[in-house]
């Protein structure tokens, strides 16, 4: 029997009904004595039961959410499960910025700040479904002084966990997570001005000289220390190892394979990607690709096969973010028919765009932060609303500049990323910001 709360909200929904119907006082008492009763209250309940068992669940579509048909029909508008997915991963991605040790004087320096078990509920996110199995690093092919003095190249970017019994119930399959974050050291900002496209190579059958990637990305995703006391093997063959063991470790369930990354963490996540589709693992086991804030990866021979090998990616991106304009500021996939006449080498993005739009003009580097993308997918209007404030990145920060009170801006940090920006666009280089914790 519903409560009188109920029945109160239940009475004033349909008075309201009836007042813009206009309808009989009569024929409103009518209804309301019916609704209201015992039975008109279940069979209220009984209606809206059916149609939360009409409306599509994700485990009946996750298929579709994974890009199975390129998510057609799925992006504008925004498909609702689509963008509740989009926002779940992101947050894995969040979890490898707050679990990374950045404290010099840190045993775990420049590595996670607890053990596999321990982090996601360190973070906030132990209720997930999702048990991590192992911990990635990068290494990049330069070597860096550190603040704590350390020799060590490598360092910890990410990991890969696999959905629980009672997950795999809600999202109708297995779900085997790797989860990459983005650009902080020194290092890898670096390996980002590695600027040069370069042969992948990933293919075990055919060298493909024609598919090409930006040489940074593809040294950090390559690139092995043999002084690390963490990793065995490089970015490469520690996934590749992993995400082996947990297919055979379940090869009797329905299984997808998700990659999310966030700047350098997209990049290293698609060329993953990449690398899985040209083993043929795509051919059995749906992947999926989740890119915020990436930057182009590859050339358009990159771009071609990735589509020929039905690499399935979905870049998140803010159309006021720089990063994901980079590298390729004037020849990319815009100027194919340019670049393809006179044989100029180019880049091109993968897979199909969400595009989200906001700024702040007291923060500008806010336009790259993981966290304000997660925001703009989960409160669109106001979003829009940021982004809506001006015709393009440059007038925004024209106006920021003008109204800003200097005595309060952090100089040394604004300074950096300034310089890094300018720097980058004469180049063309990849630049990436530093992250911003809160």
């Amino acid at each position: 029997m519903a409560s009188s709360v109920q029945v109160s909200k239940q009475g004033i929904a349909l008075h309201e009904f009836c007042r813009r119907r206009s309808r009989a006082p009569a024929l409103y008492g009518v209804a309301f004595r019916r609704a209201t009763s015992p039975v008109g209250v279940q069979k209220v309940a009984a209606r809206r039961a059916v149609v939360a068992e009409c409306r599509p669940s994700l485990a009946r579509m996750w298929r579709e959410i994974q890009g199975s048909d390129n998510w057609d029909g799925l992006v504008e508008p925004l498909n609702p499960l689509l963008r509740d997915e989009i926002v779940r991963y992101g947050e894995f991605v969040v979890a490898c910025y707050k679990a990374f040790d950045l404290d010099p004087r840190s045993k775990r320096y420049l590595n996670c700040k607890y053990g596999k078990k321990s982090l996601l509920p360190e973070v906030g996110m132990g209720s997930t479904g999702y048990e991590i199995t192992k911990y990635i690093y990068a290494t990049p092919d330069i070597s860096c002084p550190t603040q704590n003095g350390s020799t060590c190249r490598s360092r910890w970017i990410g990991y890969t966990a696999v959905s629980s019994d009672d997950e795999v119930r809600r999202l109708g399959r297995r779900d085997i997570l790797v989860a990459l974050r983005g650009t902080v050291t020194h290092a890898e900002w670096i390996a980002n001005f590695m600027s040069a496209l370069t042969p992948a190579r990933l293919d075990p059958n055919d060298p493909r000289p024609g598919v090409k990637v930006e040489s940074g990305f593809l040294s950090l995703y390559t690139s092995y220390d043999s002084s690390s006391r963490f990793s065995s093997g490089s970015c490469r063959e520690q996934m590749l190892a992993e995400v082996s063991r947990i297919i055979n470790t379940y090869k009797d369930d329905y299984l997808s394979i998700t990659l999310a990354g966030h700047s350098m963490g997209s990049s290293l996540a698609v060329l993953f990607g990449y690398d899985l589709a040209e083993l043929g693992l795509n051919q059995a086991t749906p992947i999926a690709v989740y890119s915020f804030g990436g930057p182009r990866v590859g050339n358009l021979g990159f771009e071609e096969r990735c589509e020929e090998l039905g690499v399935k990616v979905l870049r998140v991106v803010n159309v006021n973010d720089p990063i994901t304009k980079m590298p390729g500021v004037l020849l990319n996939e815009h100027m194919r028919a340019v670049a393809e006449k006179y044989e100029l080498p180019c880049y091109a993005h993968v897979g199909v765009e969400v595009a989200l739009d906001f700024f702040k003009m007291n923060n500008p580097v806010h336009v790259h932060d993981m966290e304000a993308y997660l925001g703009a997918l989960k409160c669109p209007k106001e979003a829009t609303d940021q982004g809506n404030s001006g015709t393009d990145l440059v007038s925004k920060a024209r106006r920021f500049w003008r109204g800003q009170n200097f005595d309060a801006w952090q100089w040394q940090e604004a300074a950096t990323h300034l310089g890094n920006l300018v720097k980058s666009l004469r180049t063309g280089g990849q630049i990436e910001p530093r992250v911003h914790r809160r």
